[in-house]
């Protein structure tokens, strides 16, 4: 069973990054700014849908790793942790993103779009890959099942998180225009935290 402190500490820093405003983020406001709440709405239930396939997979995977070789899912692990560094470095020596207006699609397409933007997005799938182990328990009962628990987790927040985007996508845009530079810092710094904090954690 995972403990609380675990599962406390999970949803801090799953709170820490739904809050910033990513790719998603910008494709869900400009979806919404090009078509309205409603396919605001439509993009983000699609892009979290296509979650739902990143979780299954990291499930799957993780748990195969996990039940064979207890190093080489330390291997994953210290890997995850270069990975969320290599995330907080780029934030800072990148170039801001910019939330382009889609044109306008029926809302069913808006979804459907909004899953494949998310599932054929390799870089979600290897944030999954390096963010859920790091909190996995091996002797706390099934691993897939601890994984399954954490993504429903983060999905769950990040899908509060879209869903308040697409409401405000007119408002939000604005402002992330104008502070798109600071925004990259400071997930630069959340990234770079959240990459020294469970490299500590790991430590038992």
């Amino acid at each position: 069973m995972i403990s609380l402190t675990t599962f406390a500490f999970f949803v801090s820093a799953s709170l820490a990054l739904v809050l910033i405003p990513g790719p998603n983020h910008l494709y869900i406001t400009a979806r919404g700014l090009a078509q309205g709440r409603s396919a605001g709405l439509a993009s983000a239930f699609g892009v979290e849908t296509g979650t739902l396939v990143h979780i299954a997979a990291a499930a799957a995977g993780l748990s195969y790793v996990i039940s064979q070789s207890a190093t080489l899912f330390a291997i994953v692990k210290w890997a995850g942790v270069a990975y969320l560094v290599y995330l907080g470095i780029r934030a800072f020596t990148g170039k801001e993103e910019e939330g382009r207006t889609p044109p306008p699609q029926p809302l069913r397409k808006v979804f459907l779009e909004g899953v494949l933007v998310n599932v054929l997005n390799p870089k979600v799938a290897l944030f999954f890959l390096a963010f859920l182990p790091q909190f996995v328990d091996p002797g706390a009962g099934s691993p897939a099942l601890q994984i399954l628990l954490f993504g429903l987790t983060l999905l769950l927040l990040g899908l509060l998180s879209d869903i308040v985007y697409a409401w405000t996508a007119g408002a939000l845009a604005g402002r992330l225009n104008r502070r798109a530079r600071a925004l990259r810092y400071v997930s630069g710094v959340v990234y770079l935290g959240l990459g020294v904090a469970t490299a500590f954690a790991g430590r038992k």
